[in-house]
């Protein structure tokens, strides 16, 4: 009997470790998983691309992702389902500023005026 005690106690003990905080990697990974198919479901539904959807959600599998959007797309091809918009904005990314280009009148004049600094680098001749 004194024999079978502890092992009965570390049998309880092994038992409570969810309790405890330690997390299983099998519940990790199958939650992570399940997470990214809802995010990529969602981005269908709301009509997003997938691309779009990968840049927005960095952290979630692109397997999972890509995952959850075709199931979705199948569900709403079925059901005649429409996109639903997002309700928040979408990221702006910012387009490149063109360069400004010397109207007309004043490529006549450019030889007269004084070379701005950093003109010789970009045209390749070198400056005295």
């Amino acid at each position: 009997m004194r024999q079978a005690l502890p092992l009965i106690l570390l049998g309880l003990l092994l038992a409570g470790c969810e309790q405890l905080g330690i997390e299983d990697p099998a519940k990790l990974e199958a939650a992570r998983e399940a997470e990214g198919r809802a995010v990529g479901s969602a981005c269908r539904h709301s009509g997003r691309a997938l691309e779009e959807c990968y840049s927005l959600n960095k952290k979630a599998s692109k397997a999972a992702i890509f995952s959850g959007w075709r199931d979705m797309d199948a569900y709403m091809r079925e059901n005649n389902i429409d996109i639903i918009p997002p309700a928040g904005k979408r990221p702006m990314v910012p387009a490149p500023s063109p360069a400004p280009t010397p109207a007309p009148a004043e490529a006549g004049k450019a030889g007269a005026e004084a070379p701005k600094p950093g003109a010789a680098i970009a045209s390749g001749r070198k400056t005295a």
